[in-house]
């Protein structure tokens, strides 16, 4: 850990540990890629998959964001997750809580036998499972696309996992304050178009409803 990934803001709710990044990264399913282009400061949202110290992601052979970070550039990865709303008595207090990690580093290019990998990875971040089921990529679509990985060395992660935290002072206010808890749930499926008729639900969706 270097100053610059050295948490300095509120430091009592930095997390270093790597169990615990990781518990957030496979919890999350898109990210923030934040890069210099042409001078210009760039902040462009992707999804991501991790496997052991690696975070990969993919897109377009034209994209300029996996083009600047194939030449190796410093860059900076960050996922974040709002758990719930913290509504304090007065406007100043209210905060969030919320699940979030920063990682600075480069990226390679990632080719051949190894870039089918990458691809089941970030698929199995999205649904584990859906790769077995679905139609596996051809040579045109993998010629058509790039992946980065991105070694996971310089990593903190942030949480606030708190109750509301207002001044002694306006303790006595009549007004209500508290935590509002956020959930992400998994609705009811739609068919596609043209699905054929009574195709049952395949088993990776299915899962999803039988946490």
């Amino acid at each position: 850990m270097s100053e610059k990934s050295k948490l300095k803001r509120v430091p009592k709710r930095g997390i270093y540990n790597r169990d615990a990044i990781y518990k957030i990264l496979d919890n999350n399913l898109i990210c923030h890629i934040a890069f210099v282009h042409n001078d210009i400061p760039v902040s462009i949202p992707t999804m991501y998959g991790r496997k052991d110290d690696t975070i990969y992601i993919h897109g377009a052979m034209v994209s300029r964001m996996l083009g600047e970070m194939e030449k190796g550039i410093d860059m900076c990865l960050s996922v974040a997750k709002v758990n719930a709303l913290v509504l304090a008595r007065s406007a100043f207090h209210h905060s969030l809580n919320y699940e979030s990690v920063v990682i600075f580093g480069k990226g390679t290019l990632v080719e051949d036998t190894e870039k089918v990998k990458a691809l089941k990875v970030i698929s199995d971040q999205m649904m584990q499972g859906r790769w077995e089921e679905a139609r596996f990529p051809n040579e045109k679509e993998l010629h058509a696309t790039k992946v980065i990985a991105i070694s996971i060395d310089e990593v903190t992660a942030k949480v606030r996992e708190e109750g509301v935290n207002d001044a002694k002072q306006d303790l006595d206010l009549p007004i209500w304050a508290g935590i509002v808890p956020i959930k992400q749930v998994y609705e009811k499926p739609i068919n596609a178009e043209f699905l054929e008729d009574n195709l049952p639900i395949s088993d990776s969706v299915r899962q999803l409803f039988s946490k």
